[in-house]
């Protein structure tokens, strides 16, 4: 079920965006098959697997890929594809036979799509690293941290999830959408570099503007404004405001009993500092909860910062049914929402090599093959017992 059911998906084993990326379009109703490694790979945080979310909605063949018949076993899997996504460095596909163009050799449909941090090609291609060296260059880690301190990273929503695997699912959606005309597949070339400075887009027009400075918490958006920041409440809470347009800032300004006289001054940077001041001590003067109470569901522009712990519970995510609990492990549910295309219900991530000797079975493969690769260690087949 979902928007996305009989869609045929090839996922190589990767970490961070590459598997995201699966996993959005498998909650969408997508058959993601995982071609995993067959000895343990140190791919990722070793976990149980019912903890590894981003690994849900999959079924998982597990295949030597420097063997030539693993290779084979999996050309033939991309036979049948309509995508792929490979999160290798740049080289290492091809060093594998499994390259674009070995792919689309067999699969001229196939939209092949590359994660990868720094691009397939430019200076720094071949080099490691991680979100937060991706997201350094794009001029977005810079700006995120506070006055006076250093750059913090934002986790790794930025580079890894934001602009990776968001871009890429759009990359390929979007070469999906161009095969109905051309019925050809192509590369889809995503790099965390181009997708973290995409997403910076209105900061670059900004800063042109002469609107947005290059100092850390002394903008709009940042931390700078203190009708748009966090603070602390009195039983050690925090709390978040954005009262950015005038309307909001009012309706803000008459909740919390502050004079009206601010509702001028709102943009004058020479009275921030002073605002702030009063917001620090205002909102330290009740606790979160008290503040949710009186602001809550206002045109205030406010909300309760909460943990990864109270998120689920909170009484809109309830409402929405925005987790689920998926073997006793409580997640966020799939998004986006459909109106008729309803997604099934999220399984959870699967065992190296529980599926493969039916997705093998799929492709084309006799039994007797498939009990050669299994005899001579090229493929795994995952067993309870």
């Amino acid at each position: 079920m979902g928007p996305l059911s009989g869609l045929k998906v090839i996922e190589l084993a990767s970490i961070g965006p590459g598997p995201f990326c699966a996993m959005l379009l498998a909650d969408l109703g997508a058959d993601v098959v995982r071609v995993d490694r067959t000895e343990p790979s140190g791919l990722g945080v070793p976990i149980g697997k019912r903890f590894e979310i981003n690994g849900r909605n999959r079924r998982s063949v597990a295949l030597d890929l420097k063997a030539a018949a693993g290779r084979d076993a999996a050309l033939a899997l991309v036979a049948g594809a309509d995508m792929l996504i490979e999160g290798f460095r740049p080289g290492v596909a091809e060093r594998l036979g499994l390259g674009p163009d070995d792919c689309l050799a067999r699969n001229p449909r196939l939209v092949y799509g590359r994660m990868t941090g720094f691009g397939q090609s430019g200076p720094l291609a071949d080099a490691a690293g991680h979100d937060i060296n991706y997201i350094s260059l794009t001029g977005a880690l810079a700006a995120i941290g506070p006055a006076g301190g250093k750059p913090v990273p934002p986790l790794n929503l930025i580079g890894d999830y934001g602009g990776g695997a968001l871009y890429l699912a759009f990359g390929l959606m979007a070469a999906l959408f161009e095969r109905q005309h051309s019925g050809q597949g192509q590369v889809v070339d995503a790099a965390m570099v181009d997708g973290a400075a995409s997403l910076a887009s209105i900061f670059f027009g900004l800063r042109a503007a002469g609107t947005w400075g290059d100092e850390r918490g002394a903008n709009l958006l940042d931390g700078g404004a203190p009708f748009y920041d966090t603070y602390e409440t009195a039983d050690g809470g925090h709390i978040s405001v954005g009262a950015l347009e005038p309307k909001f800032f009012a309706e803000l300004v008459r909740r919390t009993g502050l004079p009206e006289t601010w509702l001028k001054k709102q943009y004058d940077r020479r009275t921030w500092s002073e605002m702030r001041d009063t917001f620090t001590h205002l909102f330290k003067s009740r606790t979160r909860d008290e503040w949710c109470r009186l602001l809550e569901g206002s045109d205030a522009c406010f909300a309760p910062v909460l943990g990864f712990g109270e998120a689920p519970h909170h009484p809109h995510a309830v409402a929405r049914g925005a987790f689920v609990e998926v073997d006793g492990v409580v997640q966020p549910a799939p998004a986006p929402r459909f109106g008729r295309s309803l997604p099934d219900a999220p399984r959870p991530a699967v065992q190296v090599g529980q599926h493969t000797r039916d997705v093998l079975a799929e492709a084309g493969l006799t039994a007797a093959q498939i009990d050669a690769l299994i005899a001579a260690g090229v493929a795994v087949q995952w067993s309870a017992a």
